[in-house]
Formats: structure tokens, sequence, C-alpha cells
């Protein structure tokens, strides 16, 4: 790329804390260097050097990675497989080596879904490290020697060469070069820097040759630190926290019930041998063995969705996260911008007009470059072209000293002209008389956050201001609208960009984003998104700062970004979304990358997340609704038999066949929530409690019949109690599965079909009598038609239930 006189330019005359107005990276005081590290003209000598590898350890981050053992053992330490655990254990006490073994491959199939999940963080870390430089070319003894990166020790001279990754956090002793700091800032303008900057491990060297001395190594450096970040950053998900909190409230309540089937077990003095298989039966009963396959199942379904709109979501608890987000804090370029530097306004001078002004300014450019200012200037003078443009004869390409570029060319007549392109103060002091209008024009479009250049031409020593051209990074057309969905949505968009404040406040202005610009400054731990519509001149790693504010708020936060110094706030965010521009690190650390650029993504994310966590929904508290009834049921049945009702194998029938086909709720036909959901377990607890007395109150009333209307024996019992259960699940599910009455839309296909699947094994088993009593086929048809219409009537009590406990 070749620099422009728009480019930021870092000078190390100021000893202070100096910041890129453009990207918002600071440079520590000069004052920060440890003095003491100062090494001499020649070098450090090799035993000084070895002396301070000794001291300060190798220039490379540590591996922090979990053996990959260890990580498979952590996946059956949590309350689910607790359970499962006891469980295996019983039924292997028992005998009961098939049912042992079944329950053993839900337990697998739960931890291998798990595993999935815990590998980002590493592939962040190592996504980090590939990015830093492998050699460097460093002075020891006098003597300039390249030697592994790893070697550099604080102190050491380096070299800063054409195409080298600056391999240390280094402070620049002589020359100048071009910076490329994007991977650490996200934004893709280079700086020049010469004497006295500090640069940055990670930061790409695009021209110009340097000196520097080393000031950190390894995680001492930001890009450690950044690493140290990605590595602690840490959100518990609210999948898990939903999930350990059904568990944990089901534990107690059943917990609870299963002492009081035992102490009235005892109470009728029941064998042992009949006891251990009831509570085997109620622990059983109490597990929501599917749960975390079901949010994994839904959110799989969900991504594939996703992907269709240009989201590819990297961690499946990113698609739950997005339909719970209140605040989204969005990078400014190239999500909200087009990232790509526009003519926004030419002020031609008396003498001059537009089209002749881009014209000059297009002559002093560089044609076929990689400059954005100029192909931007190039591009605008194409589109304005004159008849009577000068002839280029020369073309000096921008100089760093001087601050402009230069080129020679001739009119018309063939009289010879000199054109300038550069900083206004460079190019204004060439021009006599200096126009005083000039100046109040480029302060009023610097004031609006525009990039200033000045175009002069004729001779050397005469030369006349022809105009002023400021240019911008344009909205994006359809940001406003996306904003505008967003905030329907019930979603504030709040914009976090290491731009200037006057540059972000007009970005904002333009896209719709309504509100304050918060001071220069650190950013206040109390902050709260309806504070600020701008947080502008932030560094990359006030971000990370910034959205743990939010968080202890009590907000859910959706973080975009496209830096390596983003990835700590993407880690931390319960939703990272990396734009369609990051870096490889950014987007192994998000848990969404967007395809495309804009927030279309984030919007389709959204919408799709919410359709994602209702489906989630309804299986969660169809889960709780029957774990509840399950083990209540074995009372009611022991109460009214003197018997368990349900055998341990009736009841892993019941476990595989309805938690496992419930699964295709996971597809069902649902409506997106209005409003940004949160997992209120407290009162989908109660509602499930409420639903569970109507379900039991059925089940009960099905087995009192065959109990005392038909004097069945306990077997056939048995199989009645099996078969309502079964049915009363089904009809629990259509109840249930939308907000509104149950025939407000169809059902997925597959959520008809694994109902047939269910009721047909239940009915099957039961007239067949396998493992378990034979009953007539009158009796079962008898028992689903009392099913079919006890779901119409639960469906008219859900509504009132559901809209006082503000379940939507």
């Amino acid at each position: 790329m070749t620099p422009n006189a728009a480019e930021p330019k870092v000078s190390g005359s100021n000893p202070g804390s100096q910041a890129n107005p453009k990207n918002g990276l600071k440079t520590p005081p000069l004052a920060d260097v440890d003095t003491k590290l100062a090494s001499s003209p020649d070098g450090l000598t090799a035993a000084e050097a070895q002396k301070r590898l000794t001291q300060y350890g190798p220039n490379a981050m540590p591996d922090t990675s979990m053996h990959p053992f260890r990580m498979a053992l952590e996946k059956f330490w949590a309350p689910v497989p607790w359970m499962l655990e006891v469980v295996i254990v019983l039924e292997l006490a028992l005998g009961k080596f098939v049912e042992a073994a079944i329950i053993a491959l839900l337990l697998a199939f739960n931890a291998a879904l798990g595993l999935f999940q815990e590998s980002r963080a590493q592939a962040t870390l190592a996504a980090l490290k590939s990015r830093l430089a492998l050699s460097a070319s460093v002075k020891r003894g006098g003597a300039w020697k390249t030697i592994p990166a790893a070697d550099l020790v604080p102190g050491d001279l380096v070299k800063l060469s054409l195409g080298a990754v600056v391999a240390a956090d280094v402070k620049l002793t002589g020359g100048e070069v071009l910076l490329d700091q994007s991977m650490l800032t996200g934004e893709s303008v280079p700086i020049e820097a010469d004497a006295g900057v500090q640069t940055f491990a990670g930061a790409l060297v695009r021209r110009g040759e340097a000196e520097a001395e080393v000031t950190a190594t390894g995680a001492r450096t930001k890009f450690g630190r950044t690493a140290e970040l990605v590595r602690t950053a840490h959100v518990v998900s609210s999948q898990q926290k939903a999930v350990l909190r059904v568990v944990r409230n089901l534990a107690a309540f059943n917990g609870v019930v299963i002492v009081l089937l035992v102490s009235y077990a005892w109470y009728l003095a029941m064998p042992v041998t009949d006891i251990i298989p009831l509570v085997l039966t109620a622990v059983l009963a109490s597990i929501p063995v599917a749960l975390p396959a079901t949010f994994t199942l839904a959110a799989a379904l969900g991504a594939r969705s996703l992907a269709r709109h240009g989201v590819l979501p990297t961690r499946l608890s990113a698609v739950d996260e997005a339909a719970s987000i209140v605040v989204l804090c969005s990078d400014k370029t190239g999500t909200l911008t087009k990232n790509a530097l526009t003519v926004t306004s030419v002020r031609p001078m008396p003498g001059f007009d537009e089209a002749h002004v881009l014209a000059l300014a297009a002559l002093a450019s560089s044609d076929g470059g990689d400059d954005p200012v100029d192909g931007a200037i190039r591009a605008a003078a194409a589109s304005k072209a004159v008849s009577d443009a000068p002839k280029l004869v020369k073309f000096s390409a921008f100089d760093p000293a001087k601050k402009m570029s230069e080129a020679t060319a001739t009119d018309a007549t063939g009289n010879p002209q000199h054109i300038v392109k550069g900083a206004f103060t460079v190019v204004v002091g060439l021009v006599k008389p200096s126009p005083t209008a000039a100046a109040a024009a480029a302060k009023e479009l610097e004031d609006k956050g525009f990039r200033v250049l000045a175009v002069a031409v004729g001779p050397a020593t005469a030369m006349k201001l022809a105009g002023l051209v400021a240019l911008s990074d344009p909205p994006r057309q359809d940001a406003a609208a996306l904003i505008e969905e967003l905030h329907g949505l019930g979603v504030r968009t709040v914009m976090v960009t290491g731009d200037a404040p006057a540059t972000a406040a007009i970005v904002a202005k333009a896209v719709g984003l309504v509100g304050d610009v918060c001071p220069p400054g650190p950013i206040p731990e109390a902050v709260r998104p309806e504070q600020f519509a701008v947080f502008a001149g932030v560094l990359p790693e006030d971000k990370y700062k910034l959205v743990k504010a939010f968080q202890k708020g009590d907000h859910t936060v959706g973080m975009c970004g496209d830096g390596a110094n983003d990835a700590p706030a993407l880690r931390q965010a319960q939703l990272g979304i990396a734009v369609s521009t990051a870096t490889d690190v950014a987007k192994s650390a998000a848990g969404m990358v967007l395809t495309e650029p804009g927030l279309a993504g984030i919007v389709a994310a959204v919408k799709e997340g919410r359709i994602t966590f209702q489906r989630i929904l309804t299986y969660t508290l169809n889960s709780i609704i029957k774990k509840i009834v399950t083990v209540l049921f074995l009372i009611v049945g022991l109460l009214m038999t003197g018997h368990a009702i349900l055998t341990p194998l009736l009841m892993v029938i019941v476990m595989i066949a309805g938690d496992f086909l419930a699964m295709s709720l996971t597809t069902d036909n649902v409506r997106p929530s209005p409003l940004p959901n949160s997992w209120r377990i407290g009162r989908l607890t109660i509602a499930g409690a409420v639903m569970a007395i109507f379900l039991l109150a059925f089940c009960s009333g099905v087995l009192a019949v065959g109990k005392f209307e038909m004097e069945l024996g306990i077997d056939e019992l048995r199989t009645l109690a099996f078969t309502a259960l079964v049915f009363g699940s089904q009809a629990i599910i259509y109840a249930i599965r939308q907000r509104r009455h149950l025939w407000g839309s169809r059902p997925s296909l597959w959520l008809a079909v694994s109902s047939v699947v269910d009721i047909s094994i239940a009915s099957t088993l039961a007239a067949a009598g396998v493992a378990m009593t034979p009953l007539p086929a009158w009796m079962l048809a008898s028992a689903f038609a009392a099913a079919a219409a006890f779901a119409i009537i639960l469906d008219f009590v859900k509504l009132p239930v559901f809209r006082r406990l503000g379940i939507a």
C-alpha cells in the first residue's frame, strides 16, 4: 500500500501517551519502558542475553491446552452425568446389564456432544500463536544475526524490515516504517512510525526499515496479554445455566419424593429386593437424560438454517444466545460502514470546479496501487471526467517526510504544471497568498470527521490552492433499516469504535443510533447500555471491559469485532460475532462468523435464535412436567396398589421412547418471540408443576378406573399405567407446543412422525405383552381417546398460566 498524507502519522516527539485517531491504538508513554533494560549500540552480549532469557523466559506464549483425555473426563463430571452414573451402578448391582449398557450409551452420547464445545478457546489460542513471528534479526555483540523469535529478550536491538512480522513489543530507535496493525486494531489503514514509537508483536512491516529495542516479550507483550484474556475469558452460557437449574430443581423435588416413597414402602414392610427396583425406577424417572442432547440438536438445526443467511456459528450455544441478547456492541468499520474510503466532499477554490480539482488530485495519486485514499480519488475523478485535464509526465509517490505526493504534467497549451496533494497544513504552506477561506473549510470538514487533503497546482514558485478533498468511510445503505429492525426486536445497538468521537457521532446519526457519546477515558465499571449510543476512541482491549461492564448489569451481550485484540471481548460476550473481514483470530474466538458485510446476518441470527429458543423451551417444559409426574405417579401407584406401579425396564422404555422421540420438538413450526428471551427457570418450573398436576390427575384417573372399576390385577395395572403415561405425555406435548392454542400452527412432519412412532411402540408392546402383561385393544383405544380429550382441556388451562407467568 502506498501511504498517503491522510494516513495517521505517529511521531516520537511527544513523550506522553499517543493515540492513533483512526484506530484508537494508544502507544504507552516512553517513560514506561524499563530504562534498566536498555542495551548498548552493539546490542546485548551473548552472556547477558542468556541471563535475561533465564530471567524473563522465552518470547512465546505458554502452552495451556488441556489434555484431550482430561477434557473427556470432565464431560462425565456434572449433575446429569452423576445421576446417570448412579443408575448404571445400581443396574449393574441388580444384574441388569442390558439396561446399564443402554444408559451408558446415553451418557457417552451426551459427553461426545459436549466435547465439541470445549475446543473453541484452544483453537483461538492456536490461531493467535500462528500469527507470531518465527524468527527475528537481532544485534548481539555488535553483529546482526537471525535467531528464533522465542530467544528474544527485553533490551535486544532488532531490525524491522519490509514484510517482517514484529516479533515482540518494541520501541523504534531509528528509521521509518509503515506498520500494518490491522490484526491488532481491525482497521485496515497502516500508520507511519519513526523513532520513539512503540509497536507491538504481530504488527506487519509494509514498507521501510527501522531499528528498535525490545521492551516486552512472551506473555508480557500486548499480544501475550490478549492471549491470556482469551484463555481466561469465560461466560457460562444460558444453556448451561438452564440445564443446571432444571436438574437442580428436579433433583431437589424428586429427592424429597423418593425419600417419602422409600419411607412408605418401608412402612408397608416391602422386601428390600422390591424397594431397590422401586428406588431405581424413581431415580430413572427423575433424570432429564436427553435435555443436553436436545439443546445441542436444536442449536445444530438452527445453525444449519443460519448458514443459508450467511452466518456460520462456530459454537452451537451461540444460536440459543442470539435469542437472549438485549444489547449489541457493533463495530463501525465494515459493519455499519462500507470499509471503503469514498470522496465525500470537494471544496474547490476560486477559479476551479469540483471536476478539475478531482482531475488534478488523481494525477498526484498512484495508479493501480493498494492505497485506499488514491483509489477513492481516482474513482471519483473517473466519474467526473474533464476533457481538458493535464497530461501526466511524471509521478512522485507519497513522501512521508514531506507528507505529500507530487506530479508533473502539461496543460492543454503544453505548459508544464506542478501538482501536489497532501496534508492541508503542508500544502497550504506552498501556496502564496494563502486563501483565508481554505482554513475555515478544512476545519469544518475535519470537525465532521472527514479526512481532508489539499490540492495545489502551478509553477513551483507560484502555486495556487485548487481545492480540498474530503474522504470518509460512508455508512452502509442497509445499516439504518437493520438497526431499526433490531430495535423493534428489543435489541439496543451501541457503536464501539476506535475512531475519533466526531467521526463516530456522524456515522451514528446517519444510521439512526440516537444517544450520547461516551466521554473519553476508561470505561466506567457501572456503565449501562442506555447511557450512551457511541463509545468512541475505545482501545481494543477496552472492548473486553465494556462487555464485562454490561454483563455486570445482568445484560446478555452481543459483540461485533474483527481484530486480534477483539478476541477477548468476543470470547467474553454471550454472543461474539466476527464480521466478514475479521482476522482468523477473531473468527476463532467468536461464536458466529458473518460471511457477508453488514448487520443483516445478525438480524437473521436473532430471529433464528428465538425460534430455536422456543423449541428448546417447549422441550424443557415438557421434560419438567414428565419428570415431576412420573415420580409422583409412583407414589400414587404405591398408595393405590401397595406395589411399584412401574418396573425399571418399563421406566427405561418410557425414558428412551419419550425423551428421545420428543427431541423432534427441535424441528417444530413455532413463532419467534417478539422480544429477547431469557431462561426464567423458576417460572418455568412453576408452569411445569401446574401442568404436572393435570397430567398426574389424568394418569391417576386412568389407573383408578382400572383398579376399582375394571378390578385389574397388578400386572395389568402396570401395563395400563405405562400406556396412560405415554399417551398423556403426548397430550402434554401438543398442548404446550404453542404459546397460543394448539391449532395455531400445524406440527412439523418430524414431530407428527415421532408421535405416531411413540404411540405405536407403546400400543404394540402393551397389546403383544412384550416386557409387560398384555391388554385388549379396546382398552388401549379408550386410554388414547381419553388422552386426546385431555389435550384439548389442557390447551385451555395453559393460556392463563402462561400469561400469568410471562411465558411467551
